[in-house]
């Protein structure tokens, strides 16, 4: 099929609403959860499956489609997770009952994998100037969408019901499924071998095994046997993994190139940030909901808080071009100091400032503003250090991390609000010192993030933009070809 010769925003544009589109999914059935055991005549246990299985399958599907894309071409890989979201959404729509949304919900998950590789063909389709802002703009659909999601969400199944989430975004995919292959040229960067089957099995498994207990722990116990199985066969198969990883010439993923000191130190800093953002919006829920006998909530209706939530998503697509400006300006370390900067210091102010709905809503605003900036500078640092043959898996790795950050920063979350509870007419709820305890883990966590930014090497701003790559490793495909030449 040909395509169709577009300007670099139609470019950005494609790439950052099939972004968009996936973040929305991800908190799509969130408004649905007090009624889904009845719609579907399952336990409340079982329906947060339907949450569960799109984390573990977007955690699994994210590293392992962008190490492909980097193989068997970005573009080629982008329709393929594009696809099997799409056909998610119709067996979910279709279907009617728990397992078959179950499995619907498990596919969508495979969207997630679109950021990353979207923001590798940014870098190889996208003129120099325009990098920056793509990168800025593609990062912040990761909180746009998780923002916007939950009111859109409420609208439309209070209007059409709940099988138009899935048909909405069924609708949406199907558009872009044949947008795409107008508009985008596959990426001639290809990095050839062999894919690694067996490193991406036991990679499945250690992920699996590790993010279950922190998605579960809370209701399963975490003193419990699953819990502490599920761990102890995530170290045991991660201690298989590493040497595996180093012993094969075309590993699922470069560890050699993941300990380099810009993207180890970027990468444990975007866990830390991935932690504060996703605080930000259960703090902020709680916030807005509870009671006002509980000492700190303002006790508004679910729709209402969802639209008092809207303006911190604007927020991050508002500020996305102000961050594509730093970028360029000062870099990315520089500019993930920034985001993480902005970030401890709301938390530190809202400590003492969230009795009133204007202090929540600008609190939650300015947290937002810190994750865009901080977005931005993620994957401007991670493919400044990776070859352009490792972009997709670098900035997948990277996803993948951050998306650590939100599991495990809800597991922690919900421990301080199950630990620290006052009843109010008979319903448990979390305290005001169970706030105040969660703003000063925000605020400690996004300092962490600060403090691993610092450790990032400081480089010329081309470079922190990505556009003078490190060479690539040699591999057994490139080393042939040098035995070839005369």
């Amino acid at each position: 099929m040909s395509v169709l010769r577009v300007p670099s925003w139609v470019t950005m544009g494609i790439l950052t609403f099939c972004g968009m589109v996936v973040s929305l999914q991800q908190t799509l059935v969130i408004p649905l959860l007090p009624d889904l055991p009845k719609i579907l005549d399952v336990s409340a246990d079982d329906a947060s499956w339907l949450v569960t299985a799109t984390l573990l399958t977007a955690a699994v599907a994210t590293p392992i489609v962008s190490r492909m894309a980097d193989m068997y071409g970005k573009r080629r890989m982008l329709l393929v997770s594009l696809a099997v979201m799409t056909v998610g959404s119709l067996i979910a729509a279709i279907g009617g009952t728990f397992l078959f949304m179950l499995v619907g919900r498990a596919m969508q998950g495979f969207g997630a994998s679109l950021i990353p590789v979207g923001m590798g063909i940014m870098r190889d389709q996208l003129p120099r100037e325009k990098l920056a802002g793509g990168i800025a703009l593609m990062s912040a659909t990761l909180g746009i969408g998780g923002a916007l999601g939950l009111p859109l969400s409420g609208v439309l199944y209070s209007a059409f019901g709940w099988t138009s989430l899935f048909w909405t975004t069924a609708l949406v995919g199907t558009f872009f499924l044949v947008a795409i292959p107008l508009t985008l040229n596959e990426s001639t960067e290809r990095f050839p071998g062999r894919f690694d089957i067996v490193g991406a099995l036991l990679f499945t498994v250690v992920l699996v095994s590790l993010l279950l207990p922190l998605s579960k722990g809370a209701t399963w116990g975490w003193s419990s046997g699953q819990v502490i199985g599920l761990t102890v066969l995530s170290l045991v198969c991660l201690a298989i993994w590493i040497p595996l990883q180093l012993r094969v010439r075309e590993p699922m993923v470069n560890l050699r190139t993941a300990v380099r000191r810009p993207i180890l130190f970027t990468n444990v800093s975007s866990y830390f940030v991935g932690v504060g953002m996703f605080l930000n919006g259960l703090v902020t829920t709680q916030e807005l909901q509870v009671p006002t006998t509980t000492g700190y909530g303002l006790g508004l209706t679910v729709a209402v808080a969802g639209l008092a939530m809207v303006p911190g998503g604007l927020m991050m697509l508002a500020f996305s071009p102000f961050s594509a400006r730093m970028l360029n300006r000062w870099g990315g370390r520089t500019v993930l100091l920034i985001g993480g900067a902005v970030m401890a210091l709301t938390y530190l102010w809202r400590m003492l400032n969230s009795t009133a709905l204007w202090e929540v809503v600008l609190g939650n605003m300015l947290v937002s503003v810190g994750s865009a900036i901080a977005f931005a500078a993620m994957p401007a640092l991670v493919m400044a250090s990776s070859p352009r043959n490792e972009t997709a898996s670098a900035n997948g790795i990277n996803a993948l991390v951050r998306s650590m950050g939100t599991s495990s920063g809800s597991a922690v979350v919900a421990l301080i609000f199950a630990s620290l509870t006052v009843t109010v007419n008979g319903v448990v709820l979390p305290s005001a010192q169970a706030m105040f305890t969660a703003h000063l883990l925000g605020a400690a966590v996004c300092v962490a993030s600060v403090l691993f930014a610092l450790l990032v090497p400081a480089r010329g701003r081309d470079e922190e933009e990505g556009i003078v790559p490190e060479p690539a490793p040699a591999t057994r495909a490139t080393q042939d070809q040098e035995k070839m030449k005369p």
